[in-house]
């Protein structure tokens, strides 16, 4: 039984990557737009039905999304350390997935297209809000912070902000790995971006 759950977990996997590759090599041959769930599935030899097994609509498909890097991110929250800090614990779970997008060395290029079209844009901007909710909730509920706490909310965001600066700046910077670009901006966050901050230093400035 275990052979086969590894088996059938491992079609699975195949099956979403077959998908999220076709969707991404048509999208950049004709457009976001203009591609279609049928030629998404013909193209991955999979029936209509099959993808919308693994993606809700064609631009989830292009995305690449992923509902499993949510599910093990909430675990790695529940899980982690007791003595390991919340941006710790966000540490590993962005580079977790980072590793995952970049497996199938078409992070860049999606990235470009990503930034190029308006619609796949908006969705990933809904589909980060709605991680970052359940992310935030999780957070909160491991340093038992009150409902109105912002600090879990803000670790969360400035994770996922930290992702996004590295990859985008890895385009001007192609010498500098998208890693390192995410370690030193986690070491900002970590120490403070702007030590000089609040009304008092501004006040002091101009006496």
């Amino acid at each position: 039984m275990h052979v086969e759950g590894g088996l059938r977990e491992r079609k699975k996997q195949q099956t979403r990557a077959a998908l999220a590759e076709a969707a991404l090599r048509l999208a950049l041959e004709k457009g976001p737009d203009q591609v279609t769930v049928e030629e998404i599935a013909e193209a991955a030899d999979v029936s209509v039905r099959t993808f919308f097994n693994y993606f809700p609509h064609k631009e989830h498909a292009i995305l690449a999304r992923n509902p499993e890097h949510l599910e093990a991110a909430l675990e790695r929250l529940r899980t982690a350390p007791a003595g390991e800090s919340p941006l710790t614990t966000m540490w590993f779970i962005v580079h977790e997935v980072l590793r995952d997008l970049e497996s199938d060395g078409q992070l860049s290029r999606r990235g470009e297209l990503i930034m190029s079209s308006p619609s796949l844009l908006y969705q990933l901007m809904l589909s980060s809000i709605d991680d970052e909710r359940q992310l935030t909730a999780a957070l909160r509920e491991r340093m038992g912070e009150p409902a109105g706490s912002i600090r879990p909310a803000l670790i969360v965001s400035a994770a996922g902000t930290a992702c996004r600066v590295a990859v985008e700046l890895h385009k001007t910077a192609p010498d500098r790995p998208i890693r390192e670009l995410l370690d030193e901006g986690f070491q900002l966050l970590a120490r403070g971006t702007d030590p000089d901050f609040g009304p008092d230093h501004h006040q002091k400035g101009h006496s």
